[in-house]
């Protein structure tokens, strides 16, 4: 006969199933805390542990899969590719565990397996850069050129951040270089930028610039000084005619075609309009003991800004600078002009301009007069000739250092309206 609990006693037997929950509870709590504790480490022993204390969490072992798959000093393919295979088994649908196990395959020269196991990364992650990325260049290393293009073209659509490496890596296996971009690079604006970069960076300045025609086609909307490290390179292989017309593309790209400059002139933002340094516009030096320059929008011959150059009277300045760098056509004669104010400007050695060859040797040297003291606007004026190999040429603000014992500049000076106008063709020097 079973005798009724009392109050006290149901409250016994509660108090006692609620303790023996508690401890059931806390084993595990502190199993699972273990195993996290031990995943965590970097370790064989760690890994292992975890996945013995908690063999139904997948991550456990597709870490366990990584440490034998990649530890330099104890490497094991096959226990990694048990080790992702158990953990495919509990999580079926991991792209980057297909991925791994993938190329575990293929350190072992199991190729149909590898392969097996990219196109199930692929479908449990169709949209994956990574997967695509992987997967072509497996087919790259297989020689499977057509399927590993277009996989590689589906990794930088996703991720154009890819675009650098995948058409250098691609190079490798079609060194046609026209055949390859349409293959490997979709036509997206932002892919075509890290190509161009990556080219320019490696050296490559006629691919960088095949890329830049591909780009131009896009008609993009982009900052002025993607254009520069191209330019640059162009410049410096004397390729100047491919120069100027990144040039002109790039100032489009950016809406800054439509500068205004004096008639016929061929030096850019004469007037100092667009506040672009750097290529063929100006570079105005910073941090110049003596002077300091900067754009004025008060004091101008037209336009809506100046350049200001103001001197602080404590040092006998040789200046050279601002410069502006224009490209040119060999044996022509230019007439150049810029207009300058001056303003309680000392010494003997005022502001002056002068042109000279940017590279090459075969063309002479201008020299305006100077301005000195405070004078209005005035226009400064000469005449350059380009030798039969000159393509740039240089136009600088100059400023001789003085013979006076205080040749110390102090005062303003602006410049403004700056222009180059070919005159004429010279006859070619023998």
């Amino acid at each position: 006969m079973t005798l009724p609990l009392t109050s006290a006693g149901r409250r016994g037997v509660l108090l006692a199933l609620a303790f023996a929950v508690a401890i059931v509870l806390a084993f595990f709590s502190i199993r699972t805390a273990v195993a996290e504790h031990s995943s965590e480490l970097p370790t064989r022993q760690g890994l292992e542990r975890a996945t013995r204390l908690e063999p139904g969490e997948f991550r456990y072992w597709y870490l366990l899969g990584r440490y034998w798959q990649f530890n330099l000093e104890d490497a094991d393919a096959p226990r990694a590719i048990r080790a992702y295979t158990t953990a495919l088994t509990l999580n079926p649908h991991d792209a980057e565990v297909w991925s791994d196990l993938a190329t575990a395959y293929e350190s072992e020269g199991d190729i149909p397996a590898a392969r097996d196991a990219f196109l199930h990364a692929e479908r449990a992650y169709p949209l994956s850069a990574e997967v695509s990325w992987r997967y072509g260049n497996f087919l790259l290393r297989q020689g499977e050129l057509d399927a590993a293009f277009l996989e590689i073209r589906h990794a930088v659509e996703a991720d154009p951040k890819l675009a650098a490496e995948a058409v250098s890596r691609s190079l490798r296996a079609e060194p046609n270089f026209d055949l390859l971009v349409d293959r490997v690079l979709p036509r997206n604006s932002v892919a075509y930028l890290y190509a161009i970069w990556a080219q320019t960076s490696e050296g490559h300045a006629d691919n960088a610039y095949k890329l830049w025609k591909g780009l131009a086609s896009l008609h993009p909307k982009l900052d002025f000084g993607y254009s520069f490290t191209l330019l640059a390179a162009l410049r410096q292989e004397k390729k100047f005619q491919e120069a100027l017309e990144v040039w002109d593309q790039a100032l489009g790209f950016s809406g800054l075609s439509n500068i205004s400059s004096p008639p016929g002139s061929i030096l850019w933002d004469g007037g100092f309009e667009s506040g672009i340094t750097g290529g063929y516009a100006w570079t105005i030096p910073d941090g110049l003991p003596g002077v300091h320059m900067s754009i004025d929008s008060h004091e101008k011959h037209s336009g809506a800004h100046s350049l200001q150059l103001l001197f602080n009277g404590k040092f006998n300045l040789q200046l050279t600078g601002p410069c502006h760098d224009v490209p040119v056509e060999p044996a022509t004669t230019y007439r150049f002009s810029a207009w300058v104010r001056t303003q309680s400007l000392t010494t003997d050695q005022g502001i002056r301009f002068q042109l000279r060859p940017w590279a090459a040797n075969d063309s002479p040297t201008s020299v305006t007069f100077d301005l000195r003291g405070t004078q209005p606007w005035t226009r400064l004026e000469t005449s350059w000739s380009g030798g039969k190999d000159t393509h740039e040429m240089q136009v600088c603000a100059l400023r001789y250092s003085s013979q006076e014992a205080d040749g110390k500049i102090q005062g303003m000076a602006w410049l403004d309206d700056v222009a180059l106008v070919p005159t004429g063709a010279e006859p070619a020097k023998p």
